[in-house]
């Protein structure tokens, strides 16, 4: 049976310490599913400063896209996966099908399906990291409108289909379900 938690919040929230301490109660050897992108040396430091700081206990795997498909091939290897961001999966999908020339929604949400098909046949636990981005304003361009509705229902639908869900205000998380 899967077991999914979704974890929310607003930026620079705390949701992703929370996110890693909910993980390792499941015990080592654990995965981060990372789908950030170093395209620049501030994010490559980033990323190195974080696969130092969580140790010896967790394999980091970078899918940028493929995301259904990476958890898949993690599934019964580890004893529970850290997706950590759909936020971050969501823009690299974005600039994919934008450059692409398809149609942005529609293959975003095919994305999503799958991704959500994945989780409900996932033996090892699945933590996913997302932002909360509707309590801002109204992005002043379509683009960003767009990426923002987006967002906004994935974390829906993610969150319909998680077994729990958390979400992270000012590093106090609150459970939601």
């Amino acid at each position: 049976m899967s077991h999914t938690i979704f974890i929310t919040g607003g930026a620079r929230s705390g949701k992703s310490a929370f996110a890693e301490k909910v993980t390792r109660n499941f015990g080592a050897q654990l995965a981060y599913l990372a789908t950030a992108q170093a395209l620049d040396i501030e994010m490559d430091e980033r990323v190195s400063r974080h696969i130092e700081r969580r140790g010896a206990e967790w394999r980091t795997i970078e899918e940028p896209i493929h995301l259904a498909q990476a958890l898949a091939r993690c599934d019964g290897q580890y004893r529970a996966v850290l997706v950590d961001c759909i936020t971050l999966w969501l823009s690299n999908l974005l600039l994919k099908y934008e450059q692409s020339g398809e149609d942005i929604e529609a293959s975003i949400f095919e994305d999503v399906q799958r991704l959500k098909t994945t989780l409900h046949g996932m033996v090892t636990p699945v933590i996913m990291v997302s932002n909360e981005l509707g309590m801002g304003i109204v992005p002043e361009n379509n683009l960003a409108r767009l990426f923002r509705d987006i967002a906004g229902k994935t974390n829906q639908i993610l969150a319909a289909s998680a077994t729990e869900v958390h979400v992270v205000i000012s590093g106090i998380p609150l459970k939601l379900k």
